[in-house]
């Protein structure tokens, strides 16, 4: 499992830029354009990636062996055995061409072949070993190529479907230390079927069985590259993914952070080049050719830096946030504790001072948790929109209610907002009564959309609410979270978090749209309240006027709401005996606590 909680390090961690399958075959294609051989590529690829696997199994090796008291270690004696399963495309050819180099380097292989009948291992001993482009052999794939050559160098094959037919209490196990996959490349759409659909089961059994390393080729098969969905959970189960070319955008949100693992890079070709030159011989301008290159997202695990406070400054320096929000609906005890969540966060990241409009059967509770938080109640439209007036930035919508009360109040306050030009946040109720109002083809809608194209408008949906908003159904969000996030700030403006694994973040920079995914976070901030402490993170960055314009974005927030998580996750700090709060524990109230903590790690 991934530790992403060391700020350290990931401080000088750089953006990764982020592709398409459609952007990389291009990219390919360019390359080819130019005259470059596609089969030797392919052994390129091969060759860097039979180093990579070296260099993964003897971290392994060092790992497990290392004693705890000595920094000596003891190799292992046994003959070191890989176990390549590839399919018919081009992944299976890298596949072939992995296993003959490991066998040249002294590793024990077995190949694994799905979808591969009797006559595909006849050996074409012309098509090896010929250069001539004018014979017949110039027609033979690459990856059949790659399977000649394997063949040639005695590596030895299993057909996968006679493995399966027999029966599992005479089913011979298939024992290795590196089990690598080479079933599926980038192309996969759908969902694995049949013998491949088996494989992929067999294959992750095997690992676990064995304790061995799982590596994937380019991507784990069963996941789709462009999105990061996989179908019915059938896919690799990586412990590492050799990513060729350009990182697929997939590999990072949705499903892809669960089966992925550590991703390497192996980049190839400089794509970049290939796209200019391409464009400059074929007459294409320029400039439609290096939009096609450009990056679907950049992926971030890097928070910006901060500076400290200068000591001259008091409390309203560093803004005022109003949290519209703690509704006590009739026939309900409310979400006091939605509001009360997003102010403890606004305040833990740093905003100068707070005031929460809340239902007053919250007052006390409010005052309890956070003395220093300043209180009105929901209900006094004259004094919030007062409020509004004074406030840097307005948050509203956490824990607000859904009822037509609750719509008027959102109504009355987001207007207020605009008229005052302030920045603005918006999440949970705020977000479905938004969709309420551009689906009535309300007025404020529109008018929303153009105040975002002169003020900061931040909304913060999961999928359901995006669902909502977009007039989808959740899978239809889930299954390309990518165009979900386009469609939102094309149909709202503004900008937007996509929250989920690997959250998406789109900002609007100079009329341009930029897509980040942020690469922190874990499985135990899947829990109520982490929306609304989302929501005053982002308001409280917001509010520093005194921070650096990269410092206040909304993908900041996101990076430090994540850090925050996997500090309570990964780290416990034995000076003060706090304790580890571990995924299955972790609580929104956890939160505003931990991110005090990032807060002062970034400072420089």
């Amino acid at each position: 499992m991934r530790n992403n909680t060391h700020l350290s390090p990931i401080k000088n961690t750089q953006p990764i830029a982020l592709y398409s399958s459609e952007q990389v075959y291009a990219m390919e294609h360019a390359w080819f354009a130019e005259g470059y051989d596609s089969f030797g590529l392919m052994k390129q690829a091969a060759w860097q990636m039979t180093q990579q696997i070296e260099q993964v199994y003897e971290r392994k090796t060092v790992s497990a062996s290392h004693s705890t008291n000595t920094n000596v270690y003891h190799r292992s004696a046994h003959l070191r055995r890989a176990s390549i399963w590839v399919g018919k495309g081009n992944n299976g050819g890298d596949g072939w061409l992995i296993a003959h180099y490991l066998q040249q380097v002294g590793w024990q292989v077995e190949v694994i072949t799905v979808g591969f009948g009797e006559n595909d291992f006849v050996i074409d001993d012309q098509s090896v070993t010929s250069n001539n482009k004018d014979s017949d052999s110039s027609n033979i794939t690459d990856a059949t190529k790659a399977l000649q050559i394997a063949l040639t160098s005695s590596c030895h094959y299993q057909r996968f479907e006679e493995i399966v037919s027999h029966d599992d209490s005479n089913r011979k196990d298939l024992p290795a230390d590196v089990y690598i996959d080479a079933l599926f490349g980038i192309g996969l759409d759908r969902a694995p079927e049949g013998a491949y659909k088996a494989a992929i089961k067999a294959f992750n059994n095997f690992t676990q069985q064995n304790n061995a390393l799982a590596i994937a080729v380019d991507v784990p098969s069963g996941l789709v590259a462009s999105t990061g969905e996989v179908f019915d959970r059938i896919a690799i189960q990586a412990d590492v993914t050799l990513c060729l070319i350009a990182r697929k955008f997939g590999l990072h949100t949705k499903d892809g952070t669960d089966y992925s693992g550590d991703v390497v890079d192996i980049p190839l070709i400089p794509y970049q080049k290939a796209c200019q030159q391409t464009a400059s011989h074929h007459m294409i301008p320029k400039k439609n050719t290096i939009q096609s290159f450009e990056p679907v997202a950049t992926l971030l695990t890097a928070v910006h830096s901060m500076k400290a406070r200068r000591q001259n400054s008091y409390k309203g320096s560093y803004g005022h946030v109003l949290v519209i929000g703690g509704n006590r609906v009739d026939g309900s005890q409310g979400m006091g504790g939605a509001a009360i969540l997003s102010a403890a966060s606004t305040m833990a990241t740093g905003a100068g001072k707070i005031t929460v409009a809340c239902h007053e059967a919250f007052h006390g509770s409010l005052l309890t948790s956070l003395p220093d938080a300043m209180t009105i109640n929901l209900h006094d439209a004259s004094g919030v929109k007062n409020l509004v007036k004074q406030a840097s930035v307005i948050a509203i919508g956490m824990g607000l209610g859904r009822d037509k009360k609750a719509e008027a109040l959102f109504i009355e306050y987001l207007q207020a907002a605009i008229e005052n030009e302030k920045s603005i946040v918006i999440d949970a109720d705020g977000l479905y009564h938004l969709a309420s109002l551009h689906r009535n083809n309300h007025q404020l809608a529109t008018e929303l959309r153009e105040y975002s194209t002169k003020r900061r408008v931040c909304l913060t949906p999961h999928s359901g609410e995006a669902a909502r908003l977009l007039e989808q159904k959740i899978s239809e969000i889930e299954s390309n979270r990518l165009q979900a996030i386009k469609q939102c700030a094309a149909t709202y403006g503004g900008d937007w978090v996509l929250k989920g694994a690997g959250s998406l973040v789109l900002e609007q920079e100079e009329g341009k749209e930029q897509i980040y995914v942020c690469d922190v976070g874990n499985a135990g901030m899947a829990t109520a309240g982490m929306g609304d402490v989302l929501s005053g993170v982002t308001a409280g960055l917001l509010a520093q006027q005194d921070l650096s314009a990269e410092a206040r974005r909304l993908y900041q927030a996101v990076l430090i709401h994540g850090f925050a998580g996997d500090v309570l996750v990964n780290q416990a700090n034995s000076d003060t005996n706090t304790l580890l709060v571990g995924q299955r524990g972790l609580q929104a109230q956890d939160m505003p606590a931990a991110i005090r903590h990032v807060m002062q790690l970034m400072l420089v």
